[in-house]
Order: structure tokens, then C-alpha cells, then sequence
């Protein structure tokens, strides 16, 4: 099946499956991640606390380290995106970004049953970005989904870049007169 963006989906573990169990995350088991992330069907607006990004950020990407779990989340959270881009919200694209980049950073190993779709998810993430960017984007989004194409792409260094300026006005104050 072909989504949205024109991409075929990228292969998950079924909400449902019982391998959920046997996969971890920051908590210990992952099987409390599946409803979580079939809570992103009606996400919209977001805040740093809101549900379920607070719970999946803290169980997936908790103080820059991956687990199973991680991998096995990513293409569900890009399903996500790519059936409502309407409703992106910047964790839509930060989250699989902080998970690449985590995985990067500490040579984390993919378990091989999820390679295939983690690494699809990931190649969807710069054309959704292109779809769901609009005139009215503010910055905090606008940078969530260059950061996660650059991300996607191995740009590990610009990405984090991305995510890490948070005043992108400062920066460049700082480079004019550097």
C-alpha cells in the first residue's frame, strides 16, 4: 500500500504483536509503547509535557540513548505523519531525528527484524517534510523538519545542529560577528 507522500509504508510490527513484549525501552519492556503510539491517530497541537509524546520521548529517546523499542516505534510515528500531515507537530519529526541521531552516536545495533522499516520510515521523513510545509509554519517546526531530513540523510552533524539552536537568531548573531 502506498501512503500520502506517495512512498510505499514502511514495514511495522503490528500494534498488536506480541513481540512488543519481548523488545525494551527506557522503562524496561516496550509493551505499553503500542498504546501510545495508536495515540497519535488524533495528535495535534502539542506542548513539551503533552501525551503521548512526554511518555514516548521518555521511553524511546530518554537522555540520548535507543532501545528496540526505538526502532520498532519510528515507522509508526512517520505512519502517523504521513496519514494526517496536516497535523504535524514538531515530535512528529524531532523524535525519529533524536533516535537517529542517538543510534549514530552510540553505534546502536538495529535488531534485524527492524531494519527494514526503520530504514524506510526514515526515507519518507524529507518528502513529508515538503508536504507538510506551509507559508504559516513557525520556526520550531520548520527546523523539527529540516532536522529530520537532514537526519535521514546521514547530515548527522547539521541535524543536531538544527535541533540544538534553539534561538536560531542568536546563532547567526554570533557567526555575523565571529
Amino acid at each position: 500500500m502506498t501512503a500520502r507522500d506517495g512512498l510505499p509504508d514502511a514495514p511495522m510490527l503490528a500494534l498488536d504483536d506480541p513481540s512488543w513484549t519481548t523488545l525494551t525501552c527506557a522503562g524496561g519492556s516496550a509493551r505499553g509503547i503500542p498504546a501510545l503510539l495508536a495515540q497519535l491517530d488524533g495528535v495535534g497541537e502539542e506542548t513539551w509535557q503533552s501525551e503521548p509524546w512526554h511518555s514516548l520521548w521518555a521511553a524511546l529517546c530518554d537522555e540520548g540513548r535507543v532501545h528496540p523499542a526505538s526502532f520498532a516505534a519510528v515507522p509508526h510515528i512517520v505512519a502517523a505523519l504521513a496519514e494526517a500531515p496536516e497535523r504535524a507537530t514538531p515530535s512528529h519529526f524531532v523524535l525519529p531525528a533524536s533516535i537517529e541521531l542517538a543510534r549514530a552516536l552510540h553505534d546502536a545495533e538495529i535488531p534485524d527484524a527492524l531494519i527494514d522499516g526503520y530504514v524506510t520510515a526514515l526515507a519518507r521523513l524529507p518528502l513529508l517534510a515538503g508536504l507538510v510545509a506551509t507559508p504559516d509554519w513557525n520556526e520550531t517546526l520548520c527546523a523539527a523538519a529540516l532536522a529530520a531530513t537532514a537526519a535521514s540523510t546521514g547530515q548527522h552533524a547539521l541535524a543536531e545542529l538544527l535541533l540544538e539552536a534553539d534561538d536560531v537568531q542568536s546563532v547567526l548573531a554570533y557567526l555575523r560577528t565571529a
